[in-house]
């Protein structure tokens, strides 16, 4: 097994051919392939003098509460039919989430294909993402859409930068480089947008980016939705329902800070009509990303609470550290510390006899710190122990948000 950097010359047929045989790509496509590896960093595994695996890792930013964290977007972890359960991904992916930590990132986080495999290498898993599919004709928006602008893969540049000027919340993602939205519209083969261009320079303020599963009745998949005040939003609800003559199932994932069922018109009866059909509405909920953090003292540092301070020793254990190479820069970030979260919280190395511990995984606590789930909780189904009162005085400082990326990766 050689762990080692992309070779574009040398190794872009072998992961091409990787992506093809787990099935990401198409025959007949690969610009967007060559997209995401112009603007990513990616790692590959050598299997008999061949790349069978191989990792890519994009730069973003993770909101957390008002502050904005690097993050190492793990874009891709992909390993060819020869070379499954040799440990090549979860090597390799320890390689290159160090890689990126070295570098500054202070948080990474990914995609899920299963619960279990990611936390190996110290990831946690994230919230709940409510998607729904309903009938657009039974929205119950009261906002009328005017004409939009028809956007294009073309339009990527400017999609781009409207996505990132986007209404964020806790837990929202940014992936910073255009190409990366210029990969994710081309991928999308029958992808149409509509939006408008109300900012100062005409540039794009509000817009919603489909997937067209069947053109003339759906469903449509809202792939991305961009606003940045109330009345954008319900301007795109508007112009997904007058889709609704012609379509009949419009997929979306809920935004954060709302309930859109609020939104919708009879949901359950509509529900029960059409259970079990092509055109089924639903609701459903599943847990699909996961984040870890890199750097204790540099995230804490930044986490700025409206609770008393909580302070305790925190006994931090980390598993990516026996999956890393000898020679690597970052090693994890296990160990005792003494932490202080509140209005200014912060995390030093030690043990302070006379403070509480906390005994925790780096997910477990990543978990906790983002609000996913108050250590209470987590005490009973993850990684995370320590006295009653502590994890009562940590669920009442960590009153988060529901945390959500709203960027899909």
């Amino acid at each position: 097994m050689n762990l080692r950097d992309f070779d574009a010359g040398r190794d872009r047929d072998s992961v091409l051919r990787i992506w093809r045989e787990v099935g990401w790509l198409p025959k007949d496509r690969h610009e967007d392939f060559d997209l995401l590896l112009q603007c990513s960093r990616c790692s590959v595994a050598d299997l008999d003098g061949a790349a069978e695996s191989a990792v890519t890792t994009t730069p973003g930013s993770l909101r957390y509460l008002d502050e904005d964290l690097p993050l190492c977007c793990v874009t891709g972890v992909a390993t060819s039919r020869v070379a499954r359960k040799k440990g090549l991904a979860t090597r390799l992916l320890a390689r290159a989430v160090a890689a990126d930590a070295a570098e500054g990132a202070l948080v990474a986080g990914l995609g899920i294909f299963e619960q279990g495999f990611y936390n190996r290498l110290g990831f946690g898993t994230g919230a709940y993402e409510h998607w729904l599919a309903f009938d657009p004709a039974g929205l119950r928006v009261a906002a009328e859409a005017r004409v939009p602008r028809r956007l294009t893969a073309d339009d990527w540049e400017m999609v781009h930068a409207s996505r990132l000027a986007r209404l964020r919340g806790h837990g929202a993602c940014n992936i910073h480089p255009p190409q990366f939205t210029r990969a994710e519209m081309l991928g999308t083969e029958k992808g149409f947008g509509l939006g408008y261009c109300d900012g100062p320079q005409r540039e794009l303020t509000h817009h919603l980016w489909c997937d067209v599963r069947e053109p003339e009745h759906g469903p449509y998949h809202v792939q991305s939705l961009a606003f940045r005040t109330r009345e954008q939003f319900l301007e795109l609800m508007a112009l997904i329902k007058s889709l609704g003559d012609q379509v009949h199932l419009v997929e979306m994932r809920e935004p954060a800070g709302m309930q859109l069922q609020d939104l919708l018109d009879r949901p359950f009866r509509r529900r029960r009509a059409t259970q079990r059909t092509r055109l089924e509405n639903s609701l459903h909920a599943s847990a699909y990303w996961q984040l870890r953090i890199c750097d204790l003292p540099a995230c804490l540092a930044r986490t700025h609470l409206r609770a008393a301070d909580v302070c305790f020793n925190l006994r931090l254990s980390d598993p990516i550290e026996s999956l890393l190479q000898a020679d690597s820069a970052w090693r994890g970030v296990a160990g005792d510390y003494v932490v202080t979260l509140g209005g200014s919280s912060g995390a030093q190395q030690g043990l302070d006899p006379s403070l509480p511990t906390l005994t925790a995984s780096v997910g477990a606590f990543t978990r906790m710190w983002m609000g996913v789930q108050p250590a209470s909780g987590l005490a009973v189904t993850d990684e995370l122990a320590g006295p009653q009162a502590l994890l009562e005085a940590l669920a009442w400082a960590l009153r988060l948000p529901d945390p959500r990326p709203d960027w899909d990766f």
